[in-house]
């Protein structure tokens, strides 16, 4: 990868701490770790991703496996461009597509926490700006190929 994509490669390495994130709130979801969320007027984990939560899934889905696997699938379609020349020639427009549609479930779920539940849980904050870093330095990149072209 040429210097000129460093963006897509810190995409990349933001989707480190993402996968990390959200795997942690997979298994909070799960009952298989504690939460490590301060209780408090603002925060709580527990209501908002927790077992017991009404928002903490789509279905049967839970909603931090969705993130847990969006994240991954945005690191392997970097990692990818080395060695698929149709994700090479893409990548910015794919880019756009995954860190698009991740940001619009980001801003969902933000609604969710702010106008439904009335509380926020720190990693989802979290996770929310990495997700919102990653949309600006897609665009950013989407800009800079395009005008390269």
């Amino acid at each position: 990868m040429r210097t000129e994509h460093w963006q897509a490669r810190l995409i990349q390495l933001l989707a480190v701490p993402g996968i990390v994130t959200a795997y942690y709130l997979w298994l909070y979801h799960q009952g298989k770790v504690f939460s490590a969320c301060e209780i408090n007027a603002v925060f709580d984990c527990g209501q908002v991703s927790g077992p017991g939560s009404p928002y903490s899934a789509i279905g049967p889905i839970p909603v931090a496996l969705i993130g847990l696997v969006g994240y991954a699938v945005i690191f392997l379609l970097i990692w990818l461009q080395d060695w698929l020349p149709f994700v090479e020639e893409n990548l910015p427009e794919l880019l756009i597509g995954m860190v698009g549609l991740a940001f619009l479930f980001t801003l969902y779920l933000t609604g969710l926490e702010f106008f439904a539940i009335g509380l926020f849980c720190q990693y989802c904050v979290i996770s929310a700006v990495i997700v919102l870093t990653m949309f600006m330095l897609a665009v950013g990149y989407l800009r800079t190929t395009r005008a390269q072209a």
